[in-house]
């Protein structure tokens, strides 16, 4: 192995991890409990609220990884207090490798199997803060009467065909997208017939669906703020101020998964 290979490979991995946004460095040489340790690539991060430390061993070999390589990472893991650590290999592992990280923080991966297995972490929590943020949306949707909705234009009346907004329908949809997204099911059907929809009308993958949901939601929550404004003016803002709880199954959050249904079932 020729020494700029590895140290490309140790460079793209650490790449990798600042392009999801973790603070990651290369050559780092980590204090331990017993003694200093050289780290390939260290990634610290921030996951649910939490410090995490993470390092890396890249190993851009011809043959693959042995289990005396997996031995010496656990050391080093337990000596500076690592919360997980990674083999990253070009050529894979030896089963007693893979035998020898069992009931352990050390997780063996090609550089193809790390990206997918933390790109769909990092797609899991994007996700959440989208859910928390339909949740906020509804619940200030919901705070306000039929009548006031229609009146300051959050929603169509019933025979009203000209489908101008509905926020009920925008939430649906939304909330269908979710459960598709999760399950990983592109394309994803996001039309909702308003005239002021916003973005496309299928996302076909999830930085797509991102740019739909802060399209969307940006404009959903302009006209909620619009409304409310006017309200506050005309004295008629006088609000539900309850809120829904997290696994309360709300009007939104059944029509989504009434609209996922339909078409897996379709």
């Amino acid at each position: 192995m020729r020494q700029e290979e590895w140290f490309i490979f140790q460079e793209e991995i650490c790449d990798y991890f600042l392009s999801i946004g973790a603070r990651a460095e290369t050559n780092v040489r980590v204090q331990g409990v017993r003694t200093c340790h050289d780290v390939d690539v260290l990634v610290q991060t921030k996951f649910l609220g939490e410090e995490l430390k993470w390092i890396v061993e890249a190993k851009h070999w011809n043959s693959k990884i042995s289990k005396n390589h997996v031995l010496a990472l656990r050391t080093i893991a337990d000596d500076v207090g690592a919360d997980r650590a990674f083999i990253i290999s070009l050529k894979g592992f030896q089963s007693g490798a893979e035998e020898a990280t069992k009931n352990t923080n050390i997780t063996l991966k090609t550089f193809d199997e790390l990206k997918k297995e933390t790109k769909e972490l990092v797609e899991s929590e994007i996700l959440k803060t989208y859910d928390k943020r339909l949740q906020l949306v509804e619940d200030r949707y919901w705070a306000h009467s039929k009548k006031i909705r229609k009146k300051y234009g959050l929603r169509n009346e019933m025979m009203d065909f000209s489908m101008t907004f509905s926020g009920q329908i925008l939430l649906g949809v939304a909330r269908k997208a979710i459960l598709a997204a999760t399950d990983r099911k592109y394309p994803i059907d996001v039309m909702t017939f308003h005239k002021e929809h916003q973005g496309d009308m299928f996302a076909d993958n999830f930085q797509q669906l991102q740019n739909w949901f802060n399209l969307n939601l940006n404009h959903f929550e302009e006209k909620l703020l619009t409304a409310e404004w006017e309200m506050q003016k005309n004295g008629e803002y006088t609000p539900d101020g309850s809120l829904t709880k997290a696994d309360d199954l709300s009007p939104a959050k059944m029509m989504g998964q009434g609209m996922y249904q339909a078409e897996k079932n379709g």
